[in-house]
């Protein structure tokens, strides 16, 4: 289930380079004079609705299906694609899940 990619600009926190305690995760710019608000060139990207993914793209790492699998069913769904374990399962399972994934040719993300 590999799709192809395009590419989306990266979306920083204005200043997150010049001040070392302003993160570099998005937050909205909300200032009277901000130019990243205002939509300026040059002072980068806000998120908005035209950089929506295409249907087939939602949920994907680099093309490629990703899910919570929390017992074998799930496994199945998610053949040739990758998964995360789900937190709640206990070890004797997870032992059982990621052996199955093996056979299924699933990717396990958090072995």
């Amino acid at each position: 289930m590999v799709f192809t990619m395009f590419k989306l600009p990266k979306f920083k926190r204005q200043n997150a380079k010049a001040k070392k305690r302003v993160k570099s995760g998005w937050r909205k710019p909300r200032g009277i004079d901000n130019k990243l608000r205002e939509k300026k060139k040059g002072f980068g990207f806000m998120p908005s609705v035209g950089y929506r993914k295409s249907r087939k793209m939602r949920n994907t790492r680099n093309g490629v299906l990703l899910g919570v699998a929390r017992n074998v069913k799930d496994l199945e769904f998610f053949k040739g694609g990758s998964v995360f374990i789900g937190k709640s399962v206990g070890g004797r399972k997870r032992s059982v899940l990621i052996k199955k994934a093996r056979e299924l040719g699933v990717k396990v993300l958090n072995e």
